[in-house]
């Protein structure tokens, strides 16, 4: 029998032809949609970002960090300094955001990695928390009070307010999707198997040539890279940040949290179904105030206890199926009919 390797599988393949046509729609929905719609899937949008770099650095770098929300208010903090005090047009602050919340993880990483386990994830939180309270006490970011984007700022953007409102969420879009195919493009590469390896057992990748330590910090800085970029998205919308606001462990961790490990941590479709998961009880729910949250703790204990790996890692047991393959597969091809 003839034997070949692919990656691509059935599901897939058919995944492939729903979401292009998907996309393409998501895509044009400032010329048919309304702007609350458009505000919801911009949410969902970076939220999904959010969740793909949470679960790139924890699922498969092994790093489980509970300070990710240090990025998301340095990039929005960088992005109010930079138009506000040096008066930098708000394209070009967008992208030195990103890059400055990259730098700052440098000495960061240096810090936390001497850290184990819990200590580590102590250790991340710690280190937000003293961004956050630096944050409140330097005068030029306005303190505790925060800052705000003037009128000037937003006509940088468009001077219409329908207009400003289309080009943010096509940002927002643009972003999830470069994030998701950043991440996915990764893990096919040889980089990606280094990951796998140290996921599943670390002092065995170590042992087969695999640079930990160096694999690790790419990782980490990379994903604080584009979680300040995306921070700075995000309060781009709001129009306003404050220390609590940009340094929230609530929004920015907790929330991405229970959506890997709801999805399935570990793999590249998991957080598209925490993601919508959390979106739609909150959204059915939040007239219900802190009953919700009690619903959505209610269903993490629940899936963790009968699906420790995940909703999608369940359904991968079961039924076999990937929509993101990142590994080969050897195909045994029938044998040709002889004439």
């Amino acid at each position: 029998m003839e034997e070949h390797v692919e990656r691509a599988t059935k599901a897939s393949r058919v995944f492939t032809l729903t979401a292009v046509p998907a996309l393409l729609a998501l895509a044009t929905l400032p010329w048919w949609g309304d702007a609350g719609w458009m505000r919801l899937i911009a949410e969902m949008a970076y939220y999904l970002a959010l969740a793909q770099l949470w679960n790139l650095l924890a699922g498969y770098a092994g790093l489980v960090s509970v300070g990710q929300q240090a990025y998301v208010g340095l990039g929005g903090y960088a992005l109010f300094y930079l138009t506000g005090a040096q008066n930098m047009n708000v394209y070009l602050a967008l992208a030195i955001a990103g890059p400055f919340a990259g730098l700052i993880a440098i000495p960061v990483s240096f810090a936390v990695f001497r850290l184990r386990g819990a200590y580590f994830a102590v250790g991340t939180w710690v280190m937000s928390e003293v961004f956050a309270l630096s944050a409140s006490l330097i005068a030029v970011l306005g303190g505790g009070s925060g800052l705000s984007l003037t009128p000037a700022i937003l006509r940088q953007i468009s001077p219409d307010r329908g207009s400003r409102d289309a080009i943010l969420y096509l940002m927002s879009l643009a972003s999830s999707v470069v994030v998701c195919a950043i991440v996915y493009l990764l893990l096919r590469s040889r980089h990606g198997l280094a990951l796998t390896a140290i996921r599943d057992s670390e002092p065995a990748s170590a042992s087969l040539g695999v640079n930990t330590f160096r694999t690790k910090f790419i990782i980490y800085v990379a994903t604080a890279a584009c979680t300040g970029l995306i921070g700075a998205l995000i309060f781009l919308q709001k129009l306003r940040i404050s220390p609590e606001a940009g340094f929230s462990i609530n929004d920015w961790t907790v929330v991405v949290i229970f959506m890997v490990v709801i999805g399935g941590i570990g793999t590249i479709e998991g957080p598209f179904i925490g993601m919508l998961l959390y979106i739609t009880l909150r959204e059915l729910l939040a007239d219900y105030g802190t009953y919700y949250l009690i619903l959505m703790g209610m269903i993490a204990i629940a899936v963790m206890l009968k699906a420790p790996s995940g909703i999608w890692g369940w359904i991968v047991q079961r039924y076999d199926v990937q929509l993101f393959p990142v590994g080969r597969r050897l195909v045994l091809a029938p044998p040709a009919s002889e004439p």
